[in-house]
């Protein structure tokens, strides 16, 4: 099943027919809202909004862990994540959606970043950090709605919540980054440490501040107006991959903790073992 996490500006699918919304706890505490369980064009979905239903956590405060173990908890296996990302590449314009293999991280450490500590060591390869399977699916489903698509983008993450100087956008260019955004890290690598298949789709909502013309710099109001205009594209989209969507359990994905666990299970609490056999699912 796939798991939709909504980002800015989305907190309900057009045309998800929801049967459950469920409240899940977990080892982690609460997620960001409840899970939202339905069929989306007969295809059983699960939704997922990333900031809350009223939008009244900052990214930094967003429980990532709990969400991404809640979705899988309902029977995800591969996550689409929508997030609103500003463009450092002129030919990435603001309405344009793009698709992020790679990450830069420079959160600052105040987000919990791993389902593992404490007594309990994993190495999990972050070389490909989104699924391949899961990006070839959006993109051929956008081939088929002839929706643009960039792919093999760079997304860097930021803290937050303020946005960025002018200095720190060039510097974001010169690093390689394609895409500028605040919650897509740890999102990704959790989905990865739980063995999840994870893609973004980013919209892009400006060009954040490294053009010359005050005019382009980002303001969140040119954020949400964008968003808002490129919600319907998205929303096709999703719809287009879920129905063409056939999990695959042989995904890189899908076995990403076959090697990375250091700690000797039978060194581990009846807890640690209950989250890693979890996570190992």
């Amino acid at each position: 099943m796939i798991g939709i996490i909504g980002g800015t500006g989305l907190y309900r699918m057009n045309g998800l027919e929801v049967n459950e919304t469920r409240p899940v706890d977990t080892p982690f505490g609460e997620p960001s809202s409840p899970v939202m369980l339905g069929r989306l064009g007969g295809r059983p979905v699960a939704f997922l909004a990333r900031h809350g239903l009223q939008h009244h956590l900052l990214p930094s405060e967003i429980n990532f862990r709990a969400n991404i173990w809640a979705l899988k908890s309902v029977g995800v296996r591969t996550v689409i994540g929508v997030s609103a990302v500003g463009s450092l590449r002129e030919e990435i314009r603001p309405g344009d959606l793009a698709l992020p293999a790679q990450y830069l991280d420079f959160t600052k450490g105040v987000r919990a970043g791993s389902f593992f500590g404490k007594g309990m060591v994993a190495h999990v390869s972050t070389a490909h950090p989104t699924c391949a399977a899961t990006s070839g699916l959006l993109a051929q489903a956008a081939g088929a709605l002839g929706l643009p698509l960039h792919r093999d983008k760079t997304y860097a993450c930021v803290e937050g919540p303020r946005l960025g100087t002018r200095a720190e956008s060039f510097w974001l260019r010169a690093a390689g980054a394609d895409l500028v955004g605040m919650t897509n890290v740890p999102e990704a690598f959790l989905a990865l440490e739980a063995q999840l298949g994870y893609c973004t789709i980013a919209v892009a909502t400006d060009y954040d501040c490294w053009l010359d013309d005050p005019a382009q710099h980002v303001s969140l109001e040119q954020v949400m107006s964008q968003f808002r205009d490129s919600l319907a594209h998205v929303q096709r989209l999703i719809a287009r991959a879920v129905a063409e969507y056939r999990d695959d359990e042989t995904r890189p994905c899908r076995q990403a903790l076959r090697s990375a666990v250091v700690t000797p299970r039978e060194q581990l609490t009846d807890e640690q073992r209950s989250i890693l056999e979890f996570l190992c699912r």
